[in-house]
Formats: C-alpha cells, sequence, structure tokens
C-alpha cells in the first residue's frame, strides 16, 4: 500500500513555501495548474488563459487570434505578485510572452512604467528537465528546462539582467531531497518509530537527475551540520549562510546525517563492462543538460553504490542497517 501523504511530485514542495500562499499568483503549465495549486496552499490563483482574456492586446503572435476589434480597457483584474511555472506549457509563444509581460510590469501588465523592476517578481519553477524519453526513435523530447531555457535566455536579451529564481524545485535541487526528509520522518512518527533517522538512500537510473541530486543533498547535510557546530562554539561566527541552513533544517530536527545514493541499470543508465566502472569518467565527457544555475560537478554523478535494480537496493539498504 502506497498512499498519496508518501508520493513526492516535481511540484510537491511547494507546500512549505506558506509565505506565497496568500499572494496573488500566476500559474503556468498543462493540466489542472489552478486545481494543483490551490491543493498546495495556494489562495489566490491567475492562469494565463485568465490573464490573456483580460488583456487580449498581450498574445498577438498568433494573427488567428487576434481581436479584431479594439477591447475596451481592462479595470479590476489584480496584481499578481508572484509567478508559478508548473511544467512546459501547450502554446510556448502565448506563455512566454505574457510571463515576459508580468515581469516587466511588476504583476499589472495595464500599467506603463517607466523604468523595468529589478529585482522582478519571485519566481519559483518546477521540473528542470531539459529533455526526456518517450517512444520516438529520437530520443530527446523537449521538456520544461528547454521552456525555462527560453524563458531566462528572452529576459536577459529584452532587459539585459539575468532572470533569477525565487526557487527550483524537482530533481536535482535540494528543496525536493528536504522535503523528502520531511516527509519520511512525518511516516515514521506515525508508525511510532522512536529511533533517530540517520541515512537516507535515494534510488535512481539517471546519474544526471537522481544521483547527482542525492549527493548534492548529501553535500548539503555536510554543510549544514558543520554550520551546526560552528555555532554552537561561537554564536557570534555564524554567517548569514549559516542562519539559512538553520531556518531551513527547522522541520527536520537535524538528524539526518547523510544520504546514500544507488544507482541501478534498468532505466536511463545501462552498466557496460568494457566501460570503466567510475560513473564519473563517463560523465566528464558528456554535455551537461543541467539547469543554468546548477554547475556541474563532475563528482556529483558517481553514486556511492551501483546495482541492478530497485530490489538489490532495497536489500543493500536493509544490509547496511542491519535489519537483514
Amino acid at each position: 500500500q502506497v498512499s498519496p501523504e508518501q508520493v513526492i511530485l516535481s511540484h510537491s514542495p511547494l507546500r512549505l513555501f506558506s509565505q506565497f500562499h496568500q499572494k496573488c499568483m500566476l500559474v503556468a503549465g498543462q493540466g489542472p495548474v489552478e486545481e494543483n495549486a490551490l491543493n498546495l496552499g495556494f489562495k489566490h490563483v491567475v492562469t494565463i488563459e485568465a490573464l490573456r482574456k483580460a488583456y487580449p492586446l498581450l498574445d498577438m503572435v498568433d494573427q488567428s487570434r487576434r481581436p479584431k476589434e479594439l477591447p475596451p480597457p481592462t479595470t479590476g483584474f489584480p496584481t499578481i505578485e508572484g509567478v508559478i511555472l508548473f511544467g512546459e506549457p501547450v502554446r510556448w509563444e502565448t506563455s512566454l510572452q505574457l510571463i515576459t509581460d508580468v515581469l516587466l510590469s511588476n504583476g499589472n501588465p495595464g500599467a506603463e512604467l517607466q523604468d523595468i523592476p529589478y529585482p522582478h517578481l519571485p519566481v519559483l519553477a518546477c521540473n528542470m528537465d531539459l529533455l526526456w524519453m518517450a517512444e520516438a526513435k529520437m530520443p530527446s523530447r523537449f521538456g520544461h528546462g528547454t521552456f525555462l531555457l527560453c524563458l531566462e535566455n528572452i529576459y536577459k536579451k529584452v532587459t539585459g539582467q539575468e532572470l533569477k529564481y525565487e526557487a527550483l524545485i524537482g530533481k536535482p535541487s535540494t528543496v525536493t531531497y528536504r522535503y523528502a526528509e520531511y516527509l519520511i520522518k512525518e511516516q515514521a512518527e506515525k508508525q511510532g518509530w522512536k529511533s533517530p533517522i540517520r541515512r537516507l538512500y535515494a534510488v535512481g537510473d539517471n546519474p544526471m537527475s537522481d544521483i547527482y541530486g542525492a549527493n548534492l543533498y548529501n553535500n548539503y547535510l555536510k554543510s549544514a551540520r558543520q554550520n551546526q557546530v560552528q555555532v554552537k562554539r561561537s554564536p557570534q561566527a555564524a554567517s548569514p549562510q549559516t542562519a539559512d541552513h538553520l531556518k531551513l533544517r527547522k522541520d527536520c530536527n537535524n538528524s539526518v546525517e547523510s544520504c546514500e545514493s544507488i544507482l541501478v541499470c534498468t532505466g536511463v543508465y545501462r552498466h557496460n563492462a568494457d566501460v570503466s566502472s567510475k560513473t564519473e569518467e563517463c560523465m566528464t565527457e558528456t554535455v551537461f543538460h543541467g539547469h543554468r544555475d546548477f554547475c556541474f560537478d563532475p563528482s556529483l554523478v558517481e553514486a556511492s553504490y551501483i546495482v541492478q535494480d530497485v530490489n538489490d537496493a532495497v536489500q543493500l539498504a536493509f544490509k547496511k542497517e542491519n535489519w537483514s
């Protein structure tokens, strides 16, 4: 039995961002994005389609969708206070245009501002995969990471400034792994588990996202623990970064010490005896498809363990925890 409370989607950690739940947020993507946002705790949501309907003169790329007559001025539409990018939309030109308009107008596309506001409104983006595998013989289908790449470059070309994210959510972001840790501890408490959880095990078949993210989170855990020691020894020496670490760790009571990455050979990764067993050496020669804000470190794609499948990974965890 697997309950919904045990499952994390790319946007699930948005539940933690309560500081935005009362703000008016523009949501982009496809599917029930408005319903998803409301289920995550957001109270005031505007869709791309609702924004387009309120400001019909903004979306002008598709000539067949341009208004035939000059519409009356828009009144009563709420000022947008932030943007949530759930996933790749269907009409990219519409979403790219309207999101850019919102950022350039400080959330009020009907206003005429003398200067472009910067920093711009908060942007939260989920799911950074540049490409994904499908049934097509050509292996690379555009993912949300490709849409983000377009948006980032358009914004920089228009303004000369970098598009900044309030948060990037989904693997390999540490926010996603922290949320996973939070849910694991929540489940343990519900089952009456008294012992503190010291180690997490992350199993995946993609070195560039699953393993990279797990190792990145392992480094984060080590850094957080080092900062805690420094704060205890010398409170005056605590830097703003240290304070951020402690604030982020508050919900997870600081018991977890490491995150072990386990790579399985039944998906994206295929073990080849003729190739060096070191994932790092294999990956240094490939193009990094990660997001702009994640610098590529070859050591982060080297798994702690390589096993054949998920069952072997679970058995490995049992053995390491002395449960077998």
